[in-house]
């Protein structure tokens, strides 16, 4: 039988959310609208905006509600006394709401969400997109970080979580991706400056878990499917939100791993299942040698 990919995020995620155990991973995840907009930014400080089909983090957009604090200006043009004065009107004040889109490197600033539903649709283009509820990732180096679960089909027919990673976001990034500038790092290199061993542990079976439930769970609607990638976030409390997940996962970046064995099941359980055709290795160096005679 063919993999089956699915390419929807929206598709996978109902398929989720049809199971009430899984469905506590799953972050507030509508269709995007001026609505939706309105009622998620009304309760989350913040939201990604994230086109439905897509990968790499192409075309990710973050919005944020925020008060902002009016500062007094042209002060230092003022006396002593006229400075204490256009302070004491400051303080009376109230903070003002502000809307900030990041996409990219490039952020806009707007007084309403009118002009950030405006600012927001030419982006969008004809493409359908999701909102998602913003979580506050956890940082390693002041940066955030979210987890990449690899979960594959075994030559029996099972499920098994064979492959974990971090990835860490790039300065200024808003996303984690690779592509766009982010790096991978061993998730327990992540986890140490946050976690006790008993606490890490625990996470790790945890998320092994959850692969091999999302994949059980999205093959009674997509039987064809034999793999699956968890993009997973931990937020201030340590609890795992389940962002997105990928049918068509990237597996040779475990080919760089320490431990070799990690690859190794990954390859022999794609092969099974007829990700790979068959088993291949380098040629010698004497038989490219060869080759070129």
């Amino acid at each position: 039988m063919k993999i089956q990919r699915v390419s929807s995020k929206w598709a996978k995620t109902k398929v989720i959310l049809q199971n009430r155990l899984l469905a506590a991973y799953i972050p507030d995840t509508r269709k995007y609208s001026q609505t939706s907009l309105r009622e998620l930014l009304e309760l989350y400080e913040t939201v990604y905006i994230k086109p439905d089909r897509g990968t790499y983090g192409i075309g990710v957009m973050r919005a944020q509600r925020r008060l902002v604090n009016l500062e007094p200006s042209g002060q230092q043009l003022l006396s002593p006394l006229a400075q204490s004065e256009v302070y004491e009107a400051a303080e009376r004040v109230e903070p003002k709401l502000m809307y900030v889109l990041r996409y990219g490197l490039e952020a806009e600033a707007f007084t309403s969400l009118e002009e950030l539903h405006a600012a927001i649709m030419p982006k969008l283009g004809r493409r359908t997109y999701l909102i998602q509820q913003g979580i506050d990732l956890l940082r390693y180096e002041d940066r955030p970080f979210d987890l990449r679960v690899l979960t594959q089909q075994t030559p029996g027919g099972a499920w098994e979580t064979t492959g974990m990673l971090g990835r860490l976001a790039a300065p200024q990034k808003i996303v984690t991706n690779y592509h766009n500038g982010g790096s991978i790092h061993q998730v327990k290199t992540l986890f140490k400056p946050h976690m006790s061993k008993l606490e890490m542990q625990n996470t790790l079976q945890e998320l092994k878990d959850l692969g091999v439930k999302i994949g059980a769970q999205l093959q009674t609607a997509y039987p064809g499917i034999k793999e699956i990638g968890l993009d997973v976030a931990l937020d201030q409390h340590h609890d795992l939100w389940l962002l997105e997940v990928n049918t068509l996962p990237a597996v040779m970046v475990f080919k760089t791993f320490p431990n070799k064995e990690i690859y190794r099941r990954i390859y022999r359980y794609a092969v099974a299942y007829g990700r790979f055709r068959k088993a291949h290795s380098a040629p010698s160096r004497s038989r490219r040698a060869a080759s070129k005679r």
